[in-house]
């Protein structure tokens, strides 16, 4: 049923061995390199140029065609444009997650099964799907499921959580059942050793080796704010855009006895409200507000009733340990998600991603999250005030 594979290869060693494995189980491969920033329209250093050169060699190895693709108008409309809008309205996006599912799974897709008559794609991502790695197990009109990678260090679920499903129906993991030490080995046994040593890259294609507040400030225009302490109500500092910030991140404010760090946000004022110390109350919560709910596979019973309550768990970041939760789906269909322990700088533009044992179950986006322990805190004292008083009173009628 699956003859013709298109693969998308990075030039890095696990869409080589992706690549060498579909050959070598006998599909006909073909490999294409996705450009998705045009390096010319920036100052900072980029790889891609290396990538490519990369991605050549591994063919020209493997005997597999090779095709250089352009993206970037798509990432620059459904990726990149979105994420200067999300910073500008002060929140934190994941462009990972939103490149995954707006060109990876879609653009690259499409262009594989309607321009290259491709059976089906294939990526180097670790993650697996109960499809099997070379859709040994598919069904046809059956929902696929997202499962986590053999390799839990490796594991990619978080950034394939919005991922359409029509799309991965048709993809193959190859390396998902295979751990990193092992790739490599079946790299180096192949004659690759050019890309076995290759450093992985972890950054955002288009920030290159710049900081990340450089590089923002090309695209959202400054403006000034102050930083005020949330305990005092004082002015401790100044910045030069919200848009620079995000929840938990230390400020440079020199003078004070102990750093201070991002708490909340203010668009209307511009100003940034800081608290003294890393662990400080307010940077934590238990409840988070999601919305923008996209299930993989479908939406699990437990939410499909007005009081259903699923248990499940929860991570914000990826590769952060599993927290068990409770999730409640609102009236205007968003999620309220009841965390078992809090967690620190849960950050509005972001992604919850959601877990059952293996599965993936989906994500949505951080709408909001509170109240904080700090203002739980103050509510709890004023209200233990309030008690106290009326006993008092109470007590001055006896």
């Amino acid at each position: 049923m699956f003859k013709n594979i298109v693969i998308g290869i990075s030039g890095g060693v696990d869409s080589a061995v992706s690549t060498l494995l579909l050959t070598k189980k006998g599909f006909n491969v073909t490999a294409v390199f996705m450009k998705n920033w045009d390096i010319t329209d920036e100052t900072g250093y980029c790889t891609a140029e290396k990538d490519y050169e990369d991605a050549k060699w591994v063919c020209d190895k493997l005997k597999v065609p090779l095709l250089n693709v352009n993206f970037v108008k798509e990432y620059w409309n459904t990726v990149f444009s979105e994420l200067v809008k999300e910073y500008e309205s002060g929140y934190t996006p994941n462009p990972d997650i939103q490149c995954n599912k707006c060109i990876k799974f879609d653009m690259f897709y499409n262009f594989a099964r309607n321009e290259l008559k491709a059976d089906a794609i294939a990526t180097g991502h670790y993650v697996r799907t109960n499809f099997g790695p070379y859709l040994e197990n598919f069904q046809p009109n059956i929902n696929v499921k997202l499962l986590k990678a053999s390799d839990s260090r490796k594991d990619q679920t978080f950034f394939l959580s919005q991922v359409p499903q029509k799309a991965l129906c048709y993809s193959m993991f190859p390396i998902g059942s295979c751990l990193k030490k092992d790739v490599k080995k079946i790299a180096q046994e192949a004659g690759l050793n050019l890309i076995v040593q290759k450093k992985e890259s972890m950054g955002i294609c288009f920030i290159g080796s710049r900081r990340f507040k450089d590089f923002i400030t090309e695209y959202v225009q400054n403006k000034s704010g102050n930083f005020v302490d949330i305990d005092t109500g004082v002015i401790v500092g100044t910045h030069e855009g919200i848009h620079q910030w995000t929840l938990g991140q230390r400020c440079k404010i020199g003078g004070k006895p102990q750093p201070y760090f991002v708490y909340k946000k203010d668009l209307k004022s511009n100003d940034i409200f800081v608290v003294a110390g890393t662990n400080h109350p307010a940077l934590f919560a238990e409840f988070i507000i999601a919305s923008e709910i996209y299930w993989i596979d479908k939406e699990p019973v437990e939410l499909q009733n007005s009081h259903g309550i699923l248990r499940c768990y929860f991570r914000f970041q990826h590769l952060k340990p599993l927290v068990p939760c409770n999730i409640y789906k609102t009236q205007n269909n968003q999620l309220l998600i009841k965390l078992d322990v809090p967690l620190r700088a849960i950050t509005p533009g972001q992604y919850t991603v959601l877990y059952s044992g293996e599965e993936c179950l989906g994500s949505a986006k951080v709408l909001h999250c509170g109240p904080s322990y700090h203002l739980l805190s103050d509510q709890f004292a004023k209200q233990t005030s309030k008690e106290i008083s009326l006993d008092l009173k109470g007590a001055d009628n006896i």
